[in-house]
């Protein structure tokens, strides 16, 4: 299985956690979920993409200490009502966000909080005979490709489902990634459709590698075949 965003959540209120760690789960994030500051800064000795804390433990705690000394480029966002948000700010990459904690804001500001990890592209993109993929189980269609990330067609049902990190998965040739979502857009010819474009995000070097393989072989407009690479 590919790898997913590792994200450490640090908050109090379990249920509020559990809700949190919920929504992680089921948009392809790994969540590292601790009620206690000393617990989630042990948890950052590892690498890590997000931190989700109380904003009253940002201030005298190991969580300050240890967030301050370990995540300059790893954003961060706040729960809570912080007295001062200088005092508060892990780094310059700090967020807040007031509770309750609804969903559709949560999924607002973790994308705000990682649309900065944008890759450089460094191959050519192909336009390619569209072929069909599932997206978190769900059909789409990828029509364009590079080493370093894809454009998916997909509904525009689909679009209040499309979280920030999802399943690509192409059940023809065996390949599996995620992918982080970077735009979105009508489609030039077909008013029902979106075009999605994402890059390939925190995949194990198997999976990116199988990939590179299927960008080789994936026929472009215009070929019918499938070239397939030992």
């Amino acid at each position: 299985m590919a790898g997913r965003p590792r994200v450490i959540v640090a908050l109090p209120d379990t249920l509020e956690g559990s809700s949190v760690v919920e929504w992680l789960t089921a948009n392809n994030f790994e969540p590292v979920y601790r009620t206690n500051p000393a617990a989630a800064a042990a948890e950052m000795q590892r690498p890590f993409q997000l931190l989700i804390a109380d904003a009253t433990w940002a201030v005298g705690t190991a969580l300050q200490s240890g967030a301050r000394a370990r995540t300059s480029l790893v954003p961060t966002i706040l729960i809570g009502e912080p007295i001062e948000r200088r005092s508060t700010a892990v780094n310059s990459q700090t967020f807040y966000m007031t509770r309750p904690i609804e969903k559709p804001v949560l999924a607002c500001f973790v994308s705000m909080a990682l649309m900065d990890d944008r890759p450089t592209r460094r191959s050519p993109r192909k336009t390619v005979q569209r072929f069909e993929a599932l997206v978190n189980g769900l059909p789409s269609g990828i029509v364009n490709v590079s080493a370093e990330g894809l454009r998916l067609e997909v509904s525009r049902e689909q679009r209040a489902t499309l979280p920030p990190y999802f399943a690509v998965r192409v059940p023809l040739v065996g390949v599996a990634v995620i992918a982080k979502r970077q735009w979105m857009q009508p489609a030039s010819k077909n008013a029902g459709t979106l075009w999605c474009g994402a890059a390939l995000s925190h995949n194990r070097a198997s999976s990116e590698e199988r990939w590179r393989a299927f960008v080789d072989s994936v026929p472009l407009v215009g070929d019918k075949t499938l070239r397939v690479t030992a």
